[in-house]
Formats: structure tokens, C-alpha cells, sequence
């Protein structure tokens, strides 16, 4: 139970994270200010509601798991999370609640444009690490094997 848990909280973090970067990537390239307006609105609201949870939930979990087991992926797994969370809750979530007031505000200058590459430097960062993250429990619950060294 606990596994499963895990593993859709994890995905479900991620999905909306790499769903939000993509977006964002796609609204300003393509989109209207209000298309990037609203946009960020529905990043704040309902999509911090959704990562948040999803995002304790990964972890505490995660840190449930790994109480009985050690090895190199575990501690690996560890060493990132705190990284993950802080970049989360220490650029991302500021950045989005900003964004999102100068974007309904109607301020699009040069501060929205810096917090905006801001936020999708953190962003591609945390999809790293959680993509890496990912990688490492395949690893763990053995649905993914290590790639063989080539020539032996």
C-alpha cells in the first residue's frame, strides 16, 4: 500500500511540474497575455493545491520506505529530496504566487520576464532531480535494470 502510495504521488508531483513547464514554455511562446494571465492563475490555483500534497505525500512516504533499507540509490534518493523541496517551496511557489499577481495585474516587463526564467531554470532543475529520482525507485523495485558496460 504504502508502495503504491509512493508511486502515484511521486508520478502525480512530477506530472504537474513537467505539465506546468511545458505550458508555461507553449503560453509564452505562443499565447496571448491573457492566455499567460490565466495560465498562471490555474498554476496557483487549483495547481499548487494538487503539487503540494503530492509533493508530502512523495516524501513522507518515500522516507517510510526507505526506513528498513540502505544502499547507494537510497542515499542518493535522500540527498536529493531536500533539494527538491526547498527549491520548490523556496523559488517555485513564490515565483508562481508572483507571476501570477503580475500577470493578472497586467505587468508584463522586465521583473515578470527575470522571475519568469527564474522559475523555469528551478523548474527543469527539480524535473531533473525527480526524474532521476524516478529512475532510482525503477531501479529499487527492479522494473528497471542498469544498462550493461558495452564489449563485454
Amino acid at each position: 500500500m504504502l508502495k503504491r502510495l509512493h508511486l502515484s504521488a511521486s508520478l502525480l508531483a512530477l506530472l504537474c511540474i513537467a505539465t506546468f513547464f511545458v505550458s508555461t514554455l507553449l503560453v509564452e511562446g505562443m499565447g496571448t497575455r491573457h492566455s499567460i494571465a490565466q495560465l498562471k492563475h490555474l498554476i496557483v490555483s487549483p495547481g499548487l493545491w494538487v503539487l503540494i500534497p503530492a509533493m508530502a505525500l512523495a516524501g513522507a512516504s518515500g522516507m517510510g520506505l526507505s526506513r528498513a533499507r540502505q544502499g547507494r540509490l537510497i542515499a542518493s534518493k535522500k540527498k536529493r529530496m531536500p533539494l527538491i523541496a526547498a527549491n520548490g517551496l523556496l523559488v517555485l511557489v513564490p515565483c508562481a504566487i508572483a507571476l501570477n499577481q503580475w500577470a493578472s495585474a497586467g505587468s508584463f516587463d522586465t521583473g515578470f520576464y527575470l522571475v519568469q526564467i527564474i522559475e523555469l531554470i528551478a523548474g527543469a532543475t527539480n524535473l531533473t532531480l525527480m526524474g532521476l529520482n524516478v529512475r532510482d525507485g525503477l531501479r529499487l523495485s527492479g522494473r528497471l535494470q542498469r544498462a550493461m558496460p558495452q564489449g563485454r
